[in-house]
């Protein structure tokens, strides 16, 4: 199963609250397919090099295209061309070819259109207005899909994962309130669908993150927000323990998170066991090559 969590999947961490009361962008987390490693600048021939028509002939061309995209749909052939193309990492030849389908009421293809949308602003060096762009074009396209169909489980899970992108330019006060949105739409996520690896890994490091808050952080965030959410290490470790029975395996960062976890639980022997599994995952991408360097950090550190 490709998958990419939230790019760096979930890797920002949520919370400097004590630097955002000074200003500071406060980060939740960004979250996770297996990190895109290949960007190209391959772009769709959609409307591109066409020649000056009539009116006539120009509705025309755009009807044909329009029963073109209906028949393809049909057929599931753009999506199973969307799915080969996130499988192979080709973020941008993917984002272009879904593109051309933004006005699609499939939901499939809304979803998929939010997560390469939001995976594309990831990318290394991608310049900041553009990235903002990105952000906030992978948010819309996200709540147009759960517009469609608010029982399409992939919906509610791109939909956290973009409204929690969205609020790093939003202020903190809205994206510790958002937090609570972002929990609800997983939980309905995981409720459609319980085998889903990436919606249970994701709120596993939505409370590992509220865990790990220091103390007097904790008490600045509620001088800014009355009750802000809580979670336990605890339940952090359920969600990462029920994504890797989900799908074993899946991700490097799960197993990661999982050694991290029992290392904040004082359980030594299998912190060093799922660290040891982190370190020796196929480096494949350039966040298992990141995993694999942090594993190997906190490994020495156990001793």
């Amino acid at each position: 199963m490709a998958i990419r969590v939230l790019s760096r999947a979930v890797s920002r961490t949520l919370l400097e609250v004590s630097a955002a009361s000074k200003g500071t962008n406060w980060y939740f987390w960004t979250a996770s397919r297996r990190a895109t490693t290949a960007l190209t600048s391959g772009r769709a021939a959609f409307l591109l090099g066409i020649p000056a028509l009539s009116c006539l002939g120009y509705e025309a061309y755009h009807w044909v295209q329009r029963s073109a995209v209906v028949c393809a749909l049909e057929k599931g052939e753009v999506l199973e061309q969307a799915d080969y193309l996130y499988s192979s990492a080709e973020t941008e030849k993917l984002y272009q070819l879904l593109l051309q389908y933004k006005d699609s009421e499939n939901v499939e293809v809304l979803w998929r259109l939010a997560r390469a949308s939001r995976d594309l602003s990831l990318m290394p060096n991608m310049e900041s207005d553009r990235k903002k762009q990105l952000t906030f074009e992978a948010f819309e396209y996200a709540k147009k899909a759960l517009e469609r169909d608010e029982k399409c489980y992939a919906a509610h899970k791109w939909y956290a994962v973009c409204l929690g992108e969205v609020g790093d330019y939003e202020g903190i006060t809205v994206k510790i309130g958002n937090s609570y949105i972002i929990r609800d739409h997983l939980e309905r996520a995981i409720e459609l669908n319980p085998k889903d690896a990436t919606s249970i890994y994701i709120l596993g490091y939505w409370c590992f993150a509220f865990a790990e808050l220091p103390w007097y952080q904790r008490k600045v965030a509620e001088l800014i927000f009355s009750s802000p959410p809580t979670a336990t290490y605890e339940e952090a470790l359920e969600f990462f323990l029920k994504a890797e029975e989900a799908d074993p395996n899946f991700y490097s960062k799960n197993l990661l998170m999982l050694g991290k976890t029992y290392m904040a639980m004082k359980d030594q022997q299998k912190a060093l066991l799922w660290l040891t599994k982190a370190k020796e995952y196929p480096a494949r991408t350039l966040e298992d090559k990141e995993v694999h360097k942090e594993a190997l950090d906190l490994l020495k550190k156990l001793g």
